[in-house]
């Protein structure tokens, strides 16, 4: 009945795979609905579908324990700070506590007290985003914004687009734009620059944001820069070497000649110079001969007496 309450059609597949039971069962449940007088109709046809009589709402109140435990712990989700939505999802959550019954609202402290979200890092430093309120604005507007922004490579450049959503992954925040018919995502710590326009923009009826993320994840792990090394490692290397890589990797980093992508030379450098003798570079030639010349300076720097 919730699911059918949006006022549009839906259909039985599409209700089977949100309910995760077989369309068979909800034309079941349908029959079931409407022999208990719910006005639930379908409709044949392309265009037809399931759906409830306009205007008819139920009156179905009461969360369940897992539903209010979710709820509670959506508090503590520190990246509404920098959209300016940790107050008002505060005073929300305290305008639904005091709509549920007595004994939901102690189930809501009980959760509140036992289940804290923090997703920070450690040592990372958090991306400055100083256009972030703006780019807020011009997301939840549907508003064109004149975007300053600078590449990974430097390169700055000045164009106008019509910002989808935006998106924090870690401690990083990046914008879904479609910059002149483009859909692309931009790092937020990036824009130099953004002031959003009179001109509003139509977004596509199609557009769905977690989709679009979800697909644009798998791309940019599949097109990103590759820098494979050919490494021999020790035991005590290999499990330096997982102590510092991706968790996927960390199965197959034992001892022996392993092939491991870094992305870039300097990430290979930076991490391969912490493992010290428990790591030997076969291949590439250029790092092996960057790595003996940084550990002949090296030498030469601590070797001698410490001076007085």
């Amino acid at each position: 009945m919730l699911l059918l309450q949006d006022e549009r059609r839906h259909t039985a597949e599409e209700l089977s795979r949100r309910l995760e039971v077989s369309p068979r069962t909800i034309y079941r449940d349908l029959d079931a609905l409407s022999s208990a007088g719910i006005p639930v109709y379908a409709q044949p046809g392309s265009t037809g579908g399931i759906g409830l009589l306009p205007g008819w709402r139920t009156n179905l109140t009461g969360l369940t324990e897992p539903e209010i435990q979710a709820l509670t712990s959506a508090h503590s989700i520190d990246a509404l700070d920098d959209l300016g939505l940790a107050d008002p999802l505060r005073t929300g959550l305290v305008k639904l506590a005091a709509a549920l019954p007595s004994v939901q609202r102690t189930a809501a402290e009980h959760a509140r007290q036992r289940l804290h979200i923090d997703g920070s890092s450690w040592f990372g430093e958090k991306d400055p985003v100083p256009h972030l309120a703006v780019l807020r604005e011009a997301v939840f507007q549907d508003r064109k914004v004149r975007l300053g922004y600078r590449d990974f490579e430097g390169a700055r450049s000045t164009r106008v687009v019509h910002p989808y959503g935006l998106v924090i992954k870690g401690d990083h925040w990046y914008l879904v734009a479609d910059d002149k018919g483009v859909t692309k995502v931009f790092r937020g710590s990036r824009v130099e620059g953004a002031r959003m326009l009179t001109d509003s923009f139509v977004r596509p009826a199609e557009f769905e944001l977690r989709a679009f993320w979800k697909d644009w994840c798998k791309r940019f792990a599949a097109q990103r820069a590759r820098y494979e090394v050919t490494v021999r490692l020790t035991a005590e290397g290999a499990e330096a070497l997982a102590a510092i890589r991706p968790g996927s990797e960390r199965e197959r980093l034992r001892a022996g000649t392993v092939t491991v992508d870094f992305e870039r030379l300097s990430i290979a450098m930076s991490q391969l110079v912490l493992i010290g003798r428990g790591a030997e570079v076969l291949e590439p030639p250029e790092l092996r001969a960057r790595l003996g010349a940084l550990a002949r300076d090296l030498s030469d720097l601590y070797g001698t007496q410490r001076p007085s």
